[in-house]
């Protein structure tokens, strides 16, 4: 009875195709994103991410390497994600103001509708691996110098030295009221995303 219900798992009946490798590797990444983000790095094993997708384990190391180099997929992975959100968001906007509202609002928006993603990027800076903890730093200076780009683009005479200062502070707000919004899921991202336009704005307006 046991073998009859794994063969009917989603997951495990679609490994069992032959799939390209691009799809296989996406198909990988995303059950190890949710195995990752809910059981813990340090908790995880390579057998367990392979019994999920019904691969061998050895042909999980194949495609990664080491749970360090699946870990590091997921997080590449989620750190593109995030800047397709942010830049398609931005894109859209009309005048400075909206410019950076909607960019912190493609941010939280992104920490909701991916939260297997943003819990690998909030969780796992305390894996012992170099890598892993200089691609999680990578994601947050991707941010800051998007942040940048776009106080660059709305505030073109602000002093270099104080836009980058602006751009770190707005992105360790935005991470710690993403943090904030787990313990209060009745705050909206557009709710989170006007009070740190709030807090900002005026020093935007006199910088």
């Amino acid at each position: 009875m046991e073998a009859e219900q794994a063969d009917t798992h989603p997951v495990a009946t679609a490994s069992r195709k032959r799939l390209p490798r691009a799809e296989r590797e996406r198909q990988i990444l995303e059950v190890a994103e949710e195995v990752f983000a809910t059981r813990g790095y340090q908790t995880t094993s390579m057998d367990d991410i392979a019994q999920r997708v019904g691969l061998s384990k050895p042909m999980l190391y194949e495609y990664f390497g080491s749970k360090d180099g699946l870990l590091l997929a997921c997080l590449e992975r989620a750190r593109r994600e995030l800047l397709e959100s942010t830049t398609a968001a931005a894109a859209n906007a009309v005048g400075p103001e909206q410019l950076l509202h909607d960019g912190l609002l493609a941010f939280f928006r992104f920490s909701d509708e991916h939260r297997q993603a943003w819990a690998l990027l909030r969780n796992e800076s305390t894996v012992p691996s170099l890598p892993v903890n200089s691609e999680l730093e990578s994601i947050r200076s991707q941010q800051v110098e998007f942040t940048a780009d776009m106080l660059r683009l709305s505030l073109p005479n602000m002093n270099e030295e104080r836009l980058e200062a602006f751009a770190e502070a707005i992105i360790g707000a935005c991470e710690r009221l993403a943090m904030w919004r787990e313990r209060r899921p009745e705050i909206t991202p557009e709710v989170a995303t006007e009070h740190l336009m709030a807090l900002v704005s005026p020093s935007l307006t006199t910088a």
